[in-house]
């Protein structure tokens, strides 16, 4: 048997490993390179000793017969996500002996479900952690992306269900059409047709379609890498960006905005449109088996999230004209840059974009903030402009991206549905057209759209709940919660948030500390939420199908 085919044969978690394993080479590289030999040797000596014990046992398990994995997906993803850190965290604990491994195990996780967020500032962690955990968090972007279309497709989660149940899309012909046929020529054809003729083994999928999907990956990654070197950023905060951009996580080795320290509003443009790809499954191969407009202009997903950054920049701006005019109490901007009316135009096109880059960032589950950030929400005047970002994270990205939340697809189709039902009350007898994807997005897919808002609510309300069994502010909770389940770590960083209440007066007290401040039972449920989060509750329950089980 030819090696690769051996190697495609051992379980995808061991895969995953020996790869986790040997990406541990290139933080020592970076080390060595640096003269930090005692962080070199750590990453080595660790890349060594885990990849031999991990090829001892491929060698043990080479001899097995081949088991069939097509019931194993879905544990197979949620083992990858509880164990691989512990993988991960091995250098890392090494490296920071002070943290001890539960801490660090919550750091890899993070990083791998591309949440971001870190119990460290910035300034405690050394470059080479740095780039450690943009590299995690760069492969749990690959991951995703690869996982999405080889292991979730098949199986109808992770989105797909919108547009690939056939049944409930002829169900909705039945109801536009009282007179169909077998041979209809509305039926849908299911999108992952392509996915299965490639392979039944998920094994053989995962190779397959990384091959297609990690040189994109990779090229974007150093194009965006290049581009912000050439506007300025230092050599490992440019990577470390260029990482966090396409993978989602927004881990980077600097606090505050992307712009800074040399990039300024032109780095924000260049990683703006590099977010694009998290909002549509097009960019990326397997985009087609998604696609419900002919074109990117009418991709339904790229729509509505113009048209949220549209909205959410058009009310933080409207404020201050409606004080000018009078209607309301005006506010005071930031002061302007120069005089007169250039000053004044200046200052708006610099909140506009603060407030639009902000929108986008946070959208795609990045997590980053403009330069101008802080002027567009003193120019807004609202108390609390940052609860319209964690209603962005909740919307999310697009499905089967390397972006968290709820899913612009999911969104689309209630809206769609809602509108639907409008045209009904108005006019009963009505016959919509739009083609047989437009009516499963319309019928089956709201359906189950709404089903997977139930489920967010309700996982979102029980961490709250598990959250605030500890001394935490209720707003603080929510937040976190919010935070975790839509894999937006900087989104607590977004927020000013006041941590804990004291006990005996019940006032507010302890200010936030950072996710460092948490209790090792609220960091544990919230390491649950992120996993939840990554894989999304519908697939959880799944596993707990019947169907999946049975022999």
């Amino acid at each position: 048997m030819p090696r690769r085919q051996r190697l495609i044969r051992l379980p995808i978690i061991l895969q995953l490993a020996l790869i986790a394993s040997l990406s541990m080479l290139v933080p020592a590289a970076h080390a060595a390179v640096a003269s930090d030999w005692r962080i070199a040797r750590i990453f080595l000596h660790s890349a060594i000793g885990c990849t031999l014990i991990l090829t001892l046992l491929s060698i043990a398990m080479a001899g097995r017969p081949p088991a069939d994995r097509t019931r194993a997906v879905l544990p197979t993803m949620l083992g990858a996500y509880v164990l691989l850190p512990l993988l991960l965290a091995v250098p890392f604990a090494i490296a920071m002996p002070d943290t001890g491994l539960f801490n660090a195990w919550w750091e890899m996780l993070s990083c791998l479900t591309t949440t971001g967020a870190s119990l460290y500032a910035p300034d405690l962690l050394d470059p080479t952690l740095h780039l450690w955990r943009a590299t995690v968090g760069w492969l749990g972007g690959l991951f995703v992306l690869v996982a999405a279309i080889a292991l979730l497709a098949p199986i109808h989660v992770g989105g797909f269900e919108i547009v690939s149940d056939t049944g409930t899309a002829i169900a909705a012909d039945r109801a536009d059409d009282p007179r169909p046929s077998r041979s209809s020529p509305h039926r849908v054809p299911r999108p992952d047709s392509r996915i299965r003729r490639i392979s039944a083994d998920p094994g053989n999928r995962m190779w397959r379609w990384g091959a297609e999907i990690a040189p994109v990956y990779v090229g974007l990654t150093g194009a965006l890498w290049l581009a912000l070197l050439v506007l300025g950023d230092p050599g490992l905060v440019a990577l470390c960006r260029a990482m966090g951009t396409l993978s989602t996580s927004g881990i980077s080795p600097l606090d505050g905005p992307v712009g800074a320290p040399g990039g300024g509003v032109a780095a924000e443009a260049v990683i703006a449109l590099f977010l694009l790809p998290a909002l549509t499954r097009r960019p990326w191969p397997g985009g087609d088996e998604l696609q419900i407009g002919p074109t990117l202009r009418d991709d339904p997903e790229v729509r509505m999230a113009a048209g949220l950054v549209l909205s959410v920049t058009l009310v933080l701006l409207i404020r201050p004209a409606l004080g000018a005019m009078g209607v309301i109490d005006p506010v005071t901007p930031p002061e302007a840059t120069a005089p007169g009316v250039i000053g004044d135009v200046a200052r708006a096109l610099a909140a506009a974009w603060g407030a639009a880059f902000s929108a986008l960032s946070f959208l795609t589950t990045t997590g980053w903030t403009s330069i101008h950030w802080e002027g567009a929400r003193a120019w807004s005047g609202l108390a609390a402009p940052g609860l319209m970002l964690a209603g962005l994270a909740m919307m999310g990205g697009g499905v089967a991206t390397a972006a968290g939340g709820v899913k612009l697809l999911r969104v689309y189709a209630l809206a769609r549905h809602s509108k639907r039902e409008l045209e009904r009350i108005v006019h009963p007898a009505s016959v919509a057209g739009g083609g047989a994807r437009a009516r499963q997005l319309r019928h089956g897919g709201a359906h189950l759209a709404f089903i997977f808002f139930m489920l967010f609510a309700v996982s979102l309300a029980l961490v709250v709940i598990l959250v605030t069994i500890r001394p935490i502010r209720l707003e603080t909770a929510t937040i976190l919660s919010v935070a975790a389940l839509t894999n937006t770590g900087p989104l607590a960083e977004a927020i000013p948030l006041i941590q804990a209440y004291h006990t005996d007066a019940g006032a507010a007290g302890a200010p936030w500390a950072g996710w460092g401040g948490l209790t090792v039972f609220t960091k544990s449920v919230l390491a649950g939420a992120m996993v939840a989060g990554r894989i999304e509750t519908l697939a959880l329950l799944a596993m707990l199908s019947p169907g999946l089980w049975k022999r």
